[in-house]
Order: structure tokens, then C-alpha cells, then sequence
């Protein structure tokens, strides 16, 4: 009777005890999951950056900052999805710099300079239109004007192949009094930098003889006009484009110059495009200004 009890009461002490331990293992797991969590809501997108996902931590981390998802190099604009106001910061091909206009890099293939896209079409960025206020509002004793001649013809623009190039191919001077000028295209005249300039069919050319004592044309020949703006608003716009590309070197000053001309033919040369050494379409389309 005796062993009997003893063990009744061995059984009676165990049944007390598990729900016991059981009830403090779960609470230490608790403890460990609440801190890791907290672990986890406090770390960093990178060193200095902003607290990602707070609260919410593994929504949306499919590219840099999932360790057991590399980012692939091959892949545009991977990175935090659910960090929606940081995707910028997150991408290394797209450094977050208030100087440069670019929307995002829809190519896949970037060179090793970073500042410079090539590619064509592979690589076309938006590009976000700019007003530019200080640009050349006079003629520059830099850049030489060029002279009317007539029966003039852009040099290898029979070359140019496709509808984009035809007002290349057809272009021709024109030399018409201040009345004729007037009474044809009225308000589509402009004065920029001590020359005036008409809009026909979608492009600006020089208006000889509006004002022969205002006829400063650094370039004789169409540009496209980009967005309706007025022709040294859009080279102006290509030029800080270029610039940021490293084609261009020289300063944002709304003039076709040679060494703007030069920009162009070597960006057009290097992106398969006619070396117009100008404004048109396609060059402006795979700069992402289109």
C-alpha cells in the first residue's frame, strides 16, 4: 500500500510540472521571436541609410536587400518593391543625384563609366524637359556665323535614309523679305541669340532676311522641335543631356555650335544613328527626349 502511494503521488507531481515547463519554454521562444524581429525592423537599407519596411519586414525585398536573393545584373530596376520612396537610393546603377534628369535606366546594359549610356534604344532613360534661363540671349564671338548661300544642301543628307531624315534631304535656304516672313508664318517667327527663326512642318531653320542686322546662325539647317519649344529651349535641353554622358564639354548655352555638332555626330555614330551632327527625331528618341 505504501509503494502504491508513493508512486500515485510521483504521477500526481509530474502531471504539475510538464504544463509548467511547457508554459515557460513557450514564453522564452516568444521572447527570441520578438527579438529577432526587432532585430530585423531596425536594420538598415544600407550604412546611413533609412529603416526599411518597419513593421511590415519582408514585403516586398526582391532584389539588393534579400540575402537569399542576389541581385541580378541582367535585370533593370530590381530593388526594394515595397520601399516605394526609396527606389532610387537602393539602386547602384542609378545613383540618386538631384543634377541628373533621368527618370530611371530602362537598358539592361550599362558601360563602365556611369555617367554615360550607350546602347541606343537598349539604354533610353526619360529625360525630363528644362527650362534653361541662362543661355546665350546674344550672339558669341566664339562661334562663328555661318553665311547664306544660295542653292545650299546639307552635306551627306542624301545618305539619310527613312522619313525622319526628309526634311534633311529637301532642305534648302530661303531668303525672304520682313513682310514675306510676316505674312507666312507670322507668329511661328522667334528672335534667339541675335537670329531669327521659323517653324515649319515640326522644325526650326534660320529666316533669312527677317532681319539681316539680326541673322546670327551658328548652324544652317532644320532642328526638330522638341516639345514645342523654342530652338535654343531644345538644344539647350540636348546639350545638358550630352553633357551628362560625357559627350559634350562645353556649356549649356541654347547654340549649335561645332562643338555641339561634334557631340551629336559622335553620340549618333556611337548609337548607330546618321551622323546628322543636328536635331532630329531618332537622335532625340534614343536620348529618351521623345
Amino acid at each position: 500500500m505504501k509503494h502504491k502511494a508513493v508512486t500515485s503521488f510521483t504521477v500526481f507531481i509530474c502531471c504539475l510540472a510538464i504544463p509548467l515547463v511547457a508554459s515557460a519554454a513557450d514564453q522564452d521562444n516568444k521572447k527570441k521571436k520578438q527579438g529577432q524581429q526587432y532585430q530585423h525592423a531596425q536594420r538598415p537599407v544600407q550604412p546611413g541609410g533609412k529603416y526599411q519596411n518597419l513593421g511590415n519586414q519582408n514585403k516586398g525585398n526582391k532584389g539588393f536587400n534579400n540575402p537569399n536573393k542576389p541581385y541580378n545584373p541582367n535585370v533593370a530596376n530590381q530593388g526594394n518593391k515595397g520601399n516605394k520612396g526609396h527606389k532610387s537610393f537602393n539602386n547602384p546603377n542609378n545613383p540618386n543625384n538631384p543634377n541628373i534628369a533621368y527618370k530611371g535606366n530602362k537598358g539592361k546594359n550599362l558601360s563602365n563609366n556611369p555617367n554615360k549610356i550607350t546602347g541606343g534604344q537598349a539604354n533610353k532613360a526619360k529625360w525630363e524637359t528644362k527650362h534653361y534661363n541662362n543661355i546665350a540671349s546674344w550672339p558669341k564671338t566664339n562661334i562663328k556665323s555661318v553665311t547664306y548661300e544660295n542653292n545650299y544642301h546639307i552635306h551627306g543628307a542624301e545618305n539619310w535614309q527613312g522619313a525622319h531624315y526628309a526634311a534633311f534631304r529637301d532642305y534648302h535656304c530661303e531668303w525672304h523679305d520682313h513682310d514675306w516672313w510676316h505674312a507666312n508664318y507670322g507668329a511661328n517667327l522667334v528672335l534667339i541669340a541675335g537670329g531669327w527663326y521659323f517653324l515649319n512642318n515640326g522644325f526650326w531653320a534660320p529666316a533669312w532676311g527677317y532681319n539681316p542686322a539680326q541673322a546670327y546662325y551658328p548652324y544652317n539647317g532644320p532642328i526638330y522641335a522638341y516639345h514645342n519649344l523654342p530652338p535654343d529651349q531644345v538644344i539647350a535641353n540636348v546639350q545638358s543631356n550630352l553633357q551628362q554622358q560625357g559627350y559634350y564639354t562645353g556649356e549649356v548655352d541654347g547654340l549649335l555650335g561645332p562643338l555641339t555638332q561634334e557631340a551629336l555626330v559622335n553620340y549618333q555614330n556611337a548609337n548607330g544613328l546618321a551622323p546628322t551632327g543636328s536635331i532630329d527625331e531618332p537622335t532625340l528618341d534614343a536620348l529618351g527626349m521623345s
